[in-house]
């Protein structure tokens, strides 16, 4: 199952893209075994709009059009469902085991996402309440993704 993660804003070169960057390599290397992969990054520009409803709108609508027909939608969002590291890898498997060819993860920039997109999502995951800067919610994601390939495979990465 093929694996993306669309967020709103372009990470710069730094040491946050080469963590986003390690994270990658390592959940792509071994998410092949475990039938998850490839993980691919899509950064949506930042909307110019002046008002936030139409930054909004313009950001989900961009966003939505990246992820092809018949992906399972996974939108980041401070009122989702805090998922344990293991619920995750489940929730991942279990998409995966339905036969799904891609997973998006959906993450938007300041001012949030659409009611409709959120609402029309197979799941909405949240890292807290705690509100943080789309560049690090990537790295958590990435970080939360490669983690769930390894306790899928097996692998002792992961430590409960």
């Amino acid at each position: 199952m093929r694996l993306l993660i669309a967020a709103v804003g372009r990470l710069k070169a730094g040491p946050e893209r080469e963590l986003l960057d390690r994270y990658v390599e390592r959940a792509n290397a071994a998410g092949r075994a475990v039938s998850l992969a490839p993980l691919e990054i899509v950064e949506i520009p930042e909307s110019a709009a002046r008002r936030p409803g139409d930054r909004v709108a313009e950001e989900t609508a961009k966003l939505e059009a990246s992820v092809p027909k018949g992906t399972r939608r996974i939108v980041l969002d401070s009122r989702g469902r805090n998922l344990a590291s293991q619920e995750f890898a489940n929730r991942l498997a279990a998409f995966r085991d339905q036969g799904t060819p891609a997973a998006a993860f959906l993450i938007g920039g300041a001012d949030g996402l659409t009611s409709s997109i959120q609402s029309g999502a197979d799941l909405t995951i949240s890292y807290g309440a705690a509100t943080f800067p789309h560049q690090i919610v990537r790295i958590l994601l990435a970080e939360q993704i490669y983690r769930a390939i390894t306790i899928l495979s097996g692998h002792p990465y992961h430590r409960a």
